[in-house]
């Protein structure tokens, strides 16, 4: 997949660019010597970001398809390996992050902790509750904060496959189509019917939503998992779907650069 960028970049003549690798690059015990195989092998120069980093570049890519306003906006991006959870000020035009916390829980690595994938209705529901529970935990204090912060009507925004996946489901698609999903706006209470109803199902049963299919189909509960307890914790009634992220939020930070002197 690296060899298939290079050659793009290559083919496309691109000059300026930032390459970066995330959680699961920061955990694995070979992250370095994969990072130097990479560019051994493409020339492609790799660097592992901070979750911090990561958090910045997910608020950058999408912070605009944030609702106005008043008080403070929490925005998350909920990937592989890890969640990142970011309050943001939007008052002054421009997110300004007041806190943010990294939990190591995404949909893998969450999946692979938790077995939940039994054909025993029971133990699937007791497996989604542990999840939930593990998630919950992995925030300590910032439960507390996100408590304090949430104001009258708290906006919420989310980026990243789970929520794309599960807003194609809320729109009944039969194929995955970004222009209906970016910046789309879904009812907390109706992501929350389409969160339970999947992990209730087996693997085979959710392999037939067409825009989950076998690929997502083992993994999408842990993303359910981890959306219903930021439910929980940010009591938004909306929730607002981005299809953009870290890697818009690169394009951005490269483009301000190029304007300066």
């Amino acid at each position: 997949a690296l060899r298939i960028c290079k050659q793009k970049l290559v083919r496309y003549n691109v000059k300026r660019m930032r390459l970066v690798a995330t959680e699961a690059c920061r955990r694995a015990k070979n992250g370095a010597d994969f990072i130097s195989q990479v560019r051994r092998e493409t020339g492609l120069r790799l660097e592992i970001i901070t979750p911090e980093e990561e958090a910045r570049l997910a608020v950058m890519g999408c912070h605009a398809l944030l609702e106005p306003g008043e008080g403070p906006a929490l925005i998350f991006d909920i990937g592989g390996g890890s969640t990142e959870l970011v309050l943001v000020d939007t008052q002054s035009g421009a997110p300004q992050t007041l806190d943010w916390r990294s939990i190591p829980w995404g949909v893998v690595s969450l999946s692979e902790s938790v077995p939940h994938d039994s054909a025993d209705p029971v133990a699937r529901s007791a497996a989604y509750a542990q999840m939930r529970a593990e998630v919950r935990d992995s925030l300590g204090p910032f439960v507390e904060t996100l408590a304090q912060a949430a104001g009258p009507a708290p906006r919420l925004l989310g980026t990243s496959g789970t929520v794309t996946t599960l807003a194609s489901v809320h729109l009944g698609l039969p194929h995955y189509e970004r222009r209906l999903i970016d910046g789309l706006r879904v009812d907390v209470a109706d992501m929350r019917r389409i969160c339970a109803q999947l992990a209730s199902q087996s693997v085979p049963d959710r392999a037939k939503e067409p825009c989950i299919g076998p690929e997502r189909a083992d993994l999408v509960v842990a993303g359910c998992a981890i959306l219903e307890t930021i439910f929980d914790l940010w009591p938004a009634e909306i929730v607002g779907v981005a299809d953009r992220g870290i890697r818009e939020g690169i394009l951005r930070q490269l483009m301000a650069a190029g304007e300066r002197p």
